[in-house]
């Protein structure tokens, strides 16, 4: 159990929150209410290789949110043959996202746990209003102490002007931290553990589905719970 760590920075998306299972239901749901041709799994994935191509470009400033909300969608349409206007999809899906909080397994509970141990901050990218809605369908926005997303920032994880402009609001009420003092905990190699790298915190890689990977972390863990055995 580390016991310098004196704050945490908890991504959102796949780890408090399932995003997955979200995007999912709004292909399903979204499919039907156009009229395109019925939701298969195997579209999902499409999706996902997608979505995380454009987003690793957002994260590396080759492309801005903006043109990520244009493009997303209409280069998974290509993907799966289906001839519809992406930017249509992609203002059902955004809207269908805000009103999204499904919680992941033990997500409330590990809150429960880490409030008052530390100093709990929310760290995503993604549009402000939107993930602070989505914490406060899910329950979850009153266990944290800061909220940073990457629009209010202007700044994306995994850059250092994000972390240090989160630092620097945390100084304002008088939580005055190191780098080396914050421990980042999320699902994603391109984003949460490149912060946490980039920035000299320490990082807990959130591998639910246990995925293969060849990138040197501090900690690891397949569920939320067993945050409790490092943290």
């Amino acid at each position: 159990m580390k016991k310098n760590i004196k704050a945490i920075f908890l991504d959102i998306d796949n780890t408090l929150l399932d995003f997955d299972e979200c995007v999912r239901r709004a292909m399903v749901e979204g499919f039907a209410k156009f009229g395109l041709k019925p939701y298969e799994d195997w579209m999902y994935p499409v999706f996902v290789k997608i979505n995380n191509k454009v987003w690793e470009q957002l994260e590396n400033k080759e492309l801005t949110f903006e043109e990520l909300l244009h493009t997303r969608w209409q280069q998974v349409f290509d993907a799966i043959g289906i001839d519809f206007d992406g930017y249509t999809f992609e203002k059902y899906f955004v809207d269908y996202i805000y009103h999204s909080a499904i919680p992941v397994a033990g997500a409330e509970e590990i809150l429960q746990y880490l409030q008052g141990k530390y100093i709990l901050c929310a760290a995503s990218n993604g549009p402000y209003r939107q993930q602070c809605n989505r914490l406060t369908k899910a329950n979850m926005l009153e266990y944290f102490d800061h909220i940073f997303i990457s629009e209010r920032l202007a700044a994306v994880k995994p850059t250092v002007a994000f972390a240090e402009k989160a630092l620097a609001e945390m100084q304002k009420v008088g939580h005055n931290f190191a780098f080396e003092e914050i421990m980042v905990i999320g699902d994603s190699l391109s984003s949460d553990i490149a912060l946490g790298k980039n920035c000299g915190m320490q990082t807990c890689l959130f591998n639910r589905e246990g995925r293969i990977h060849e990138a040197q972390v501090d900690y690891e863990v397949t569920s939320l719970e067993a945050l409790k055995n490092i943290i």
